[in-house]
C-alpha cells in the first residue's frame, strides 16, 4: 500500500517542481538586447530567409567578421521577389517597458528594416513587427528605432493589429525590401535596447 502512495507523492512533487522551475524560468528571461559581434561561441546564430521562399531569386546572408555583423547580398525583383532577411530565432526576450532599440550601423544609403516577431500569429503563421531605418553610404551612424513605431505585417501585407507584445519577443531580424534591384551592404557594430 505504501508504493502507490509514494509514487503518487513523487508525481505530485515532480509536478510542483516543474511548475516552480517554469515560473522561475519565466522570471529569468532576458530583459534587454545587447548584441555585440566579437565571435563568442555563445552568440546567437543569424540565418538567412530570402524571397526564394516564394519563388524569388534575391540573395542575402550574414557573416560575423572582424567584430561586425555583415549583412550583404543582392536584391532582385524577378518572380515577384524583392526581399532579403537575416534573423536570430528562439530568443525568449521580455522587452516590456523598453523604449526601443539603438544600433550602430554603416550602410550603403539604402533603407533597411528592424523586425521583431512575438508569439502572435495570423492564419497560423508568425506576424512580423517592423520599423524602417535609413543609412548613410560608407558612414557610421547610430540609429534609434522606437517600439512605438512597430507596424504589424504578415507575408509583406500590413495588418491592423494586434500590437506587439514585447514581453514575448521570439525573433529579431534585419530586412531589406526597398524595391531597388542590385547589391546591398549593411555592417552592424552593436544592437542594444533603450531603457
Amino acid at each position: 500500500m505504501r508504493y502507490p502512495f509514494t509514487a503518487s507523492l513523487s508525481v505530485s512533487a515532480f509536478f510542483f517542481l516543474s511548475v516552480a522551475v517554469g515560473v522561475a524560468g519565466d522570471r529569468t528571461r532576458p530583459t534587454k538586447v545587447d548584441l555585440k559581434f566579437d565571435g563568442d561561441a555563445g552568440e546567437p546564430i543569424w540565418t538567412a530567409q530570402n524571397d526564394n521562399v516564394m519563388g524569388g531569386v534575391s540573395k542575402g546572408d550574414a557573416v560575423i567578421r572582424d567584430g561586425f555583423l555583415h549583412f550583404t547580398g543582392s536584391l532582385s525583383l524577378e518572380n515577384n521577389g524583392g526581399f532579403a532577411q537575416v534573423r536570430i530565432r528562439n530568443l525568449g526576450y521580455d522587452l516590456a517597458g523598453k523604449k526601443g532599440v539603438r544600433m550602430k550601423v554603416m550602410g550603403d544609403g539604402r533603407t533597411y528594416q528592424l523586425r521583431l516577431a512575438t508569439n502572435a500569429r495570423h492564419r497560423g503563421s508568425r506576424i512580423s513587427y517592423s520599423v524602417g531605418f535609413p543609412t548613410k553610404a560608407g558612414e557610421w551612424s547610430e540609429v534609434e528605432v522606437s517600439f512605438a513605431d512597430l507596424k504589424p505585417s504578415h507575408h509583406g501585407n500590413e495588418l491592423d493589429g494586434p500590437p506587439a507584445d514585447l514581453s514575448q519577443v521570439e525573433e529579431i531580424s534585419l530586412l531589406i525590401g526597398d524595391k531597388r534591384q542590385g547589391p546591398f551592404s549593411l555592417k552592424v557594430d552593436w544592437i542594444r535596447t533603450e531603457e
